[in-house]
């Protein structure tokens, strides 16, 4: 039976994962953190989470500390979540984007990948399917990302999909795949993905952008981190691209170069 962690223990990890990848752990959070890294005390036949941060914070194992980092982020997401951002990319962004010119954008915290795909839907539909746009999906968590770049999920996930879209851009499993589906090949092409650690120096293949979205993860930052991760993306954008972040999200006070457009949508002048 694992031991219960001890607030000092915990308070570890806290500091660690801000380390890492700049997120503040509430100590509401204690519970979750035990449910998600008990299995891996019990992988290594150990018994105490001292036993277990020692481990991840030597060095001697990076793979376990990736798992780590993994295993405690969080990767809620939906189809056309927050479905307001994606008429504002169709109607002001999209449409009046000079016409041959690449649109290219980027989910920064792409997660296992709908936002990615719901912004490729969205672009195939107002640019067409063969038009010249790409989009960039990135995240700290590479088992999400494989996810995301396999594009296979179980029929549960469309439920946020328009009728026509699930028709247009997915295919339905059969036989083995029953009760899955799959996001059109013509779709995944434009899709690219990259491991990104948003709290640490970008790399440099990351690219220029006209859109960057960076929803739902912010509320996970204190406000030093945010403002060093805003900096960091902002200078990814071309001039007059936007910044999107979640609904429950502002840059208020964060960033003095980016001009609010409405309501979590921002711009370069």
């Amino acid at each position: 039976m694992t031991e219960e962690i001890t607030q000092a223990e915990f308070a570890q990890f806290q500091r660690l994962i801000y380390k890492i990848a700049g997120i503040s752990m509430a100590d509401t959070k204690k519970v979750l953190l035990v449910g998600r890294l008990g299995k891996r005390l019990r992988a290594h036949g150990m018994s105490s989470y001292a036993d277990y941060f020692k481990l991840v914070s030597s060095g001697r194992d990076p793979a376990e500390l990736q798992l780590m980092v993994e295993l405690l982020t969080t990767n809620e997401t939906y189809f056309f979540r927050e479905e307001k951002h994606f008429d504002f990319l169709a109607d002001r962004i999209a449409a009046k984007h000079p016409p041959g010119r690449s649109l290219d954008i980027w989910s920064a915290a792409a997660s296992t990948g709908e936002e990615i795909y719901t912004i490729c839907m969205v672009l195939a539909d107002t640019l067409g399917v063969d038009g010249n746009w790409s989009v960039m999906g990135s995240d700290i968590n590479t088992q999400v990302l494989a996810l995301a770049t396999s594009g296979h999920y179980p029929m549960e996930k469309a439920r946020g999909l328009p009728p026509e879209y699930l028709r247009k851009y997915c295919l339905k499993g059969v036989r083995q795949h029953d009760g899955t589906f799959l996001i059109a090949p013509e779709l995944r092409k434009h899709a690219r993905f990259m491991q990104v650690n948003l709290n640490k120096p970008l790399p440099g293949s990351v690219g220029k952008f006209h859109v960057i979205f960076l929803r739902n993860v912010m509320i996970y930052f204190d406000n030093d981190t945010k403002r060093q991760v805003v900096e960091r993306l902002t200078n990814q954008l071309h001039p007059g691209g936007y910044f999107i972040v979640g609904h429950s999200e502002s840059l208020n006070g964060l960033t003095e170069r980016l001009v609010s457009v409405q309501p979590t949508i921002y711009r370069l002048p």
